[in-house]
């Protein structure tokens, strides 16, 4: 995924929803509280599935879909960040530099002193997802 993808992403889910729904994987390949990267042509996304806790609110069990693609080290690394809340909000820290993103709406909690590499917007894309019989499905453009 490249700066030119990002934005191309940003202005095609602004207006409406997904063009497609692609099959990730089932809901029991993903472990609460850790990340998983999955792979559609070339976008790579990266999968959290949230425990049934009542730290995570109403957001408890639900499974969230979010770039791949680190902003701030332009490395294919967010599925492999620390999964936490702030103020009952799911968030996901980034394993190079640590900025704290929201799961929910991409939105970069925390800057952690840093910019983001290559004009890269500094929120993450997130893609609606849906579990239909076990099988977790990620809406792309």
């Amino acid at each position: 995924m490249t700066v030119d993808d990002v934005a191309a992403l940003r202005v095609a889910g602004a207006a409406a929803g997904p063009a497609r729904w692609e099959r990730a994987c089932l809901l029991t390949d993903l472990f609460p509280e850790r990340g998983a990267a999955a792979l559609f042509g070339d976008v790579q996304v990266a999968l959290f599935r949230l425990p049934d806790d009542a730290a995570y609110g109403v957001h408890a069990g639900q499974v969230h879909a979010v770039q791949n693609l680190d902003p701030f080290s332009a490395a294919n690394v967010i599925s492999r960040g620390i999964v936490g809340t702030r103020a009952g909000e799911p968030t996901v820290a980034a394993p190079v530099y640590k900025q704290v993103f929201s799961l929910v709406t991409g939105t970069c909690l925390v800057l952690a002193d840093k910019t983001p590499k290559d004009d890269l917007p500094a929120d993450l894309v997130t893609y609606p997802v849906e579990v239909r019989e076990d099988v977790v499905y990620v809406g792309l453009p």
